[in-house]
């Protein structure tokens, strides 16, 4: 290969990568690496790649080498390195890879157990890019604390590995959290998803009911209000307005999330607060499950709308 030839797949593999076009981008960075094996840049690149292909065992096998071929500590191969061992469960590795990053680890040899904060995360962020809060549990791992819309195939109390860098921040009780973007889910909750729709007169019969809780039920929340899917630039906190329309009126007719484990509990749930109180009404009840999208080649889920598009290894 001559040193123009070079050149020019060097530059189709950049361009693949900032394209999204990410089987094309590990094509030609393996080809780069034949020619130069001990380039850390590339080895890098086809890490990355990997990553955002969600192919761990290879993302790890790269960016481990672009740890060793760096001429100087690399936090972004480090992490990337502990992102992918953490997905293979490899928690030696994953764990030698934060303390070289600086992170403090609780101590131990296996999954790392803690609590690193609350955090906001991207469900599907090639896809709708619903927001929940969520409870971070390991330097990448965190457990779901929202019910999501059984659109997007996450369940409350799911454990879920997430990206390293956030993608914006998002506002809550007077503070503010990372945003970070889910790329799969790690272990499955045995909590479904319900939808119940309701009828209330009060908000306080709607708040008894968010607030009642029995055996088999994980969470409630209301949809009719609460912000689930946020739109792109809401949930990378990009400021600007909705239009909320209508005049601030209760609405009686509710439309809540119920995680639990049996439809049998949530009605239970749902017959006691019936008998609780005059003018509440249940007008159905559904549960429907839904794979997780997966991505499509091509797209480029992982920048936020603000970012320089200059900066694909990052």
């Amino acid at each position: 290969m001559t040193e123009a030839e070079f050149d020019q797949l060097m530059d189709r593999a950049y361009a693949a990568s900032g394209a999204g076009r990410l089987h094309e981008a590990s094509r030609h960075f393996a080809a780069l690496l034949e020619a130069r094996p001990d380039s850390h840049n590339f080895h890098y690149m086809r890490g990355l790649v990997h990553k955002y292909l969600r192919d761990w065992p290879t993302s790890l096998q790269h960016n481990l080498r672009a740890v060793e071929t760096a001429k100087e500590p690399d936090q972004a191969s480090q992490w990337n390195a502990g992102i992918a061992a953490t997905a293979l469960g490899d928690w030696a590795t994953a764990r030698r890879q934060w303390i070289a990053a600086g992170i403090r680890l609780p101590e131990g040899d296996g999954p790392i157990d803690s609590d690193f904060g609350l955090a906001s995360v991207r469900l599907n962020p090639w896809s709708d890019g619903e927001t929940v809060f969520a409870r971070r549990v390991d330097v990448v791992r965190a457990r779901l604390l929202n019910v999501p819309l059984p659109e997007s195939g996450y369940r409350f109390g799911d454990i879920v590995l997430h990206d390293g860098a956030p993608t914006g921040r998002r506002a809550t009780g007077g503070t503010t959290v990372p945003v970070f973007n889910v790329l799969q889910r790690l272990a499955p909750s045995d909590f479904r998803t319900f939808t119940a729709f309701v009828r209330c007169d009060t908000p306080a019969a709607r708040d008894e009911l968010l607030a009642m809780s029995l055996p088999g039920i994980g969470y409630l929340e209301d949809w009719t209000d609460s912000i689930v899917r946020y739109c792109l630039r809401c949930s990378h906190g990009t400021p600007h307005s909705h239009d909320k329309g209508g005049d601030g009126a209760w609405q009686s007719d509710r439309n809540l999330g119920i995680a639990a484990q049996s439809r049998a509990a949530v009605d239970r749930l749902l017959e006691n607060w019936k008998a609780a109180g005059k003018g509440r009404q249940v007008d159905g009840v559904e549960s429907r499950e839904h794979a997780v999208p997966v991505p499509e080649d091509g797209q480029v889920w992982w920048r936020g709308p603000e970012d320089d598009e200059q900066n694909d290894g990052d």
